[in-house]
């Protein structure tokens, strides 16, 4: 059997990774609240017609978010699949994993409201 070159190796991988954000989409309802979040922003960076800079924070705020949600995903659904029932230590563990998606939202607001608020008024 053939051993899979770096390249091909690469391309199998973004496949997954792919596959991944598809599935993370499709079936998670706070991820499809935070990709609807992100066109509308997308559309008013357009009308507003910001900056690089403000194109630059957006993004990333945009990408942070989505990523932390979709680690708390992740992180939530290992902590279902290892211990199903209710216990103490897996909702800390779920809650601190949902926290640092709240504290990175916060900081996105906060992103949006700095570029945004000057726009609009």
């Amino acid at each position: 059997m053939r051993k899979e070159t770096f390249v091909e190796n690469r391309i199998k991988s973004v496949g997954f990774a792919l596959r991944g954000a598809l599935l993370l989409i499709r079936t998670e309802a706070s991820i499809k609240i935070q990709v609807a979040l992100a066109v509308l922003v997308t559309i008013a960076g357009f009308y507003y017609q910001i900056s690089n800079t403000e194109w630059i924070l957006q993004v990333l705020a945009i990408s942070l978010v989505v990523g932390i949600e979709g680690a708390n995903t992740a992180i939530e659904k290992i902590c279902d699949f290892i211990h199903p029932d209710f216990d103490e230590r897996i909702g800390f563990i779920k809650d601190v994993s949902a926290g640092a998606v709240m504290l990175v939202s916060i900081g996105a607001i906060i992103v949006g409201l700095i570029i945004y608020l000057p726009k609009v008024f």
